[in-house]
């Protein structure tokens, strides 16, 4: 039996519209109303994995720290059985947290070509950030509890002000552990929507968390994490070298229901897709804050303007609407980063297009086309 050219192309074309078939039922969200948010069956197939791994790591580290525990082991260490117990497992909570940290910096590398190739986006991918950021924490926080009390209960509680050039250094975890529950306690939803500012400059401490929790475990213990944490650092400096340069702001307008709208100049041949995203800097207003706003023009109808429409809800956007309201604006030195966004096909195609319009607190616009 033999097949033809026209054969081939409907085998083809029906493996194409299978592919597509089961991208879209793993796409559609299963759960809507919870604590993770919208969560779909493909984040929900990923995040058991992750649990899978987490499940499978604690009970391998359980069951070899364990099956050396006896009470003839724990007499020669002067120490009860419980106890000894209690120090495998404040140990293996702190493993079982690195595992964690070494997926956390993962998601907030915007410009790597890593969550393209999965399939995700800068802002799709900050809610894994979150995910794994608790689950650390979590570990990391019994880690520090089940080590405190060890110690108080055997008398030992002087080991918390233990600092060793050459192995485990208790300080540097101790400062490490508090800088990264202030991290933590600063990133819930309240504080995150109403004093942005505060989580914003506290997520900075990143760096000394990072620098101390390699104080505390060393070279040898903290290599796992570090691809990650290395990635993000090329990304952030790559982030950096493009948002160094200035733009040129073409005209402002204000617009009802206290909005702006920014139009930049760009070169012809940046092209972006409609849902792609830019991060803005005024230095006038702060050195350090840049905030995402959805990009409102077309690449290829404006080929030589780039806008953003931001509502005016934040203590940033409030002194930017003032700002711009001073007829003395032409001047103003603006940063821009990015464009970030999906590799999306050009709307042009679609019969019908449904714009949803959204903004959290501050910042942005967002402008969806179906």
């Amino acid at each position: 039996m033999t097949f033809g050219v026209k054969d081939v192309k409907y085998k083809d074309l029906f493996c194409y519209l299978s592919h597509i078939h089961l991208m879209g039922l793993l796409d559609r969200p299963v759960i809507v109303r919870g604590p993770l948010g919208i969560v779909t069956r493909k984040e929900l197939l990923f995040v058991s994995m992750f649990i899978g791994l987490l499940v499978w790591s604690t009970s391998a580290y359980i069951h070899a720290m364990f099956a050396t525990i006896t009470t003839q082991s724990a007499s020669k260490m002067k120490e009860k059985v419980w106890e000894v117990k209690l120090d495998s497992m404040a140990l293996m909570l702190g493993l079982v947290g690195n595992i964690c940290l070494a997926f956390l910096f993962f998601p907030v590398t915007r410009g790597s070509p890593l969550l393209r190739l999965i399939g995700l986006t800068s802002e799709s991918s900050i809610k894994y950030h979150i995910w794994v950021g608790h689950v650390t924490m979590v570990f990391f926080t019994a880690h520090g509890l089940c080590y405190t009390l060890f110690w108080a209960k055997t008398h030992q509680i002087s080991q918390m002000l233990k600092w060793e050039k050459i192995g485990i250094s208790n300080v540097a975890g101790e400062v490490g552990l508090l800088t990264g529950f202030g991290i933590w306690l600063t990133s819930v939803p309240y504080i995150r929507r109403n004093v942005f500012e505060l989580f914003y400059y506290t997520h900075h401490l990143y760096i000394l968390f990072v620098v101390f929790f390699i104080l505390h475990v060393g070279f040898f213990y903290c290599w796992i994490t570090l691809p990650g944490f290395f990635l993000f650092l090329i990304d952030r400096m790559l982030r950096f070298l493009q948002s160094h340069q200035k733009v040129r702001l073409v005209s402002t307008r204000v617009l009802p229901c206290r909005a702006l709208e920014l139009n930049f100049s760009k070169t012809p041949g940046l092209n972006y897709n409609p849902t792609s995203s830019i991060f803005v800097n005024v230095p006038k207003i702060s050195e350090l804050q840049w905030h995402p706003f959805t990009i409102t023009s077309s690449s290829n109808l404006e080929p030589e303007k780039l806008s953003v429409v931001i509502k005016c809800e934040g203590n940033w956007s409030q002194k930017l609407y003032e700002e711009l309201s001073l007829p003395s604006t032409n001047h103003l030195q603006v940063s821009v980063e990015g464009p970030y966004g999906p590799a999306t096909t050009h709307f042009h195609k679609y019969a019908k297009l449904n714009k949803l319009t959204s903004y959290t607190r501050s910042k942005m616009f967002i402008f969806g086309l179906t």
